[in-house]
């Protein structure tokens, strides 16, 4: 353990082997686990763990209440796992009770200078938000997302699996798993191919992927009609399915796709 002598740590914290530099402050409820490093003067608050292996860099703002008016200091929680990075002027708040009252952020993630995760989000396992990226509350990211820096998201909003959410875009509505999403308010630009390639999907899931997203959103057929028969259409591709299922189960409603799209099967 390696505890710089200015930082500011509660003693009823609970603390695995870390490191924590200069001036930072870390709270009474804050639980960090082995091979934790604490940039200076970032501030750990309220009801928070921070799972091993995570380096939290200078001036993060991690752990405090949630940005909600509702808010009234009911005990609430933020669930950091392993092996992130989380870069300058970060800001992560905690969940509130209506909202469920926990803020999670999985493993393997890295969230870029000045970007904000904001109460009671969800955010998956290997994500990037780039610099300056803004969740509103109860947003939640699937694993393999990736987000451009200056993107916003609406409250309640969803970005699925290997999603890939273009610069200064803000996103109102749900982008699909596995697609590229850009502009204000976002639309779909076909497939995210690079980031699938780079996942390990192959030519044939590729192919399928494809027909499917050919079949939503560049036929006749409502989006919502085409994806109800999507599973009978590709009955044995479990990203089909998921994909059917993330639109089946939204309530913002879905993005649409641009009239033309460079990026679709390529």
């Amino acid at each position: 353990m390696a505890i710089h002598p200015t930082a500011i740590i509660d003693p009823k914290a609970t603390l695995g082997d870390v490191e924590v530099g200069p001036y930072a402050v870390i709270g009474a409820d804050v639980t960090l686990a082995d091979g934790v490093r604490i940039g200076p003067h970032a501030v750990l608050s309220g009801t928070l763990s921070v799972g091993k292996g995570t380096v939290i860099h200078a001036h993060a703002s991690i752990g405090g209440d949630p940005q909600d008016l509702k808010y009234a200091g009911e005990p609430t929680e933020l669930i950091i796992g392993e092996n992130n990075t989380i870069r300058e002027y970060v800001s992560i708040n905690r969940g509130t009770a209506k909202g469920g009252g926990v803020t999670r952020v999985g493993d393997n993630n890295l969230l870029m200078a000045n970007s904000h995760v904001g109460h009671d989000c969800v955010v998956g396992d290997g994500c990037v938000l780039a610099n300056s990226v803004a969740l509103a509350g109860h947003v939640q990211i699937g694993d393999g997302a990736v987000l451009g820096g200056l993107a916003g998201v609406h409250q309640h909003a969803r970005i699925g699996r290997f999603a890939m959410v273009g610069a200064g875009a803000m996103v109102s509505l749900d982008v699909p798993p596995f697609c590229m999403a850009q502009g204000d308010r976002a639309r779909l630009f076909g497939l995210n191919v690079i980031g699938l390639r780079r996942a390990g999907m192959g030519a044939d899931v590729l192919a399928v992927l494809r027909a499917a997203y050919r079949e939503l959103f560049r036929s006749s057929t409502p989006m919502r009609i085409a994806a109800d028969k999507l599973p009978e259409d590709f009955p044995d591709s479990p990203q089909v399915a998921e994909l059917a299922e993330f639109i089946e189960h939204s309530t913002r409603g879905i993005c649409r796709a641009t009239a033309s799209e460079a990026t679709d099967g390529r």
